[in-house]
């Protein structure tokens, strides 16, 4: 499993309350480009509508060696997941007031996967108590890393 990107800003803003992997359906030269790392997952979200789930505003840059055929860099690509997740994100999303979240894009094997969560937004008192525990962890590291020499 090699992992080509992740959205660093998704653990920060929001709680992760249980995580899936789901396939994504891509045109021509995407998974090449996708390969040389030219993928970003900010400001990307999914949407559950008609029974399908769908990644919006994902960008994959468009692979240099293609020839005529280029599609667009943020369209609209469909997710492939069993329906009984679906489902169950949909249900979730719809009662509880909860998210889905892209979480990270990686290769496994040949496949190229997305990481996608089920998430829970901070508030912001939640979000400075992150900082905090981080900045505390780093201290340490830092002071164990003087001592050991």
């Amino acid at each position: 499993m090699k992992i080509i990107a992740t959205n660093k800003k998704a653990h920060f803003e929001y709680f992760i309350l249980k995580k899936f992997e789901a396939g994504i359906s891509l045109q021509g030269s995407e998974v090449k480009s996708i390969r040389a790392g030219n993928v970003s997952l900010k400001e990307s979200f999914v949407v559950l509508k008609n029974g399908e789930a769908y990644i919006n505003n994902m960008f994959i840059k468009n692979y240099d060696k293609t020839g005529n055929f280029k599609p667009d860099e943020r369209r609209l690509r469909k997710l492939l997941l069993h329906k009984s997740e679906i489902q169950l994100l949909t249900s979730k999303v719809a009662e509880k007031g909860l998210t889905v979240v892209p979480l990270s894009i990686y290769l496994d094997k040949q496949l190229v996967k997305l990481e996608i969560a089920l998430c829970k937004g901070k508030l912001l008192h939640d979000k400075r108590k992150s900082i905090k525990d981080r900045d505390i962890e780093r201290d340490i590291r830092r002071e164990l890393k003087i001592k050991n020499g």
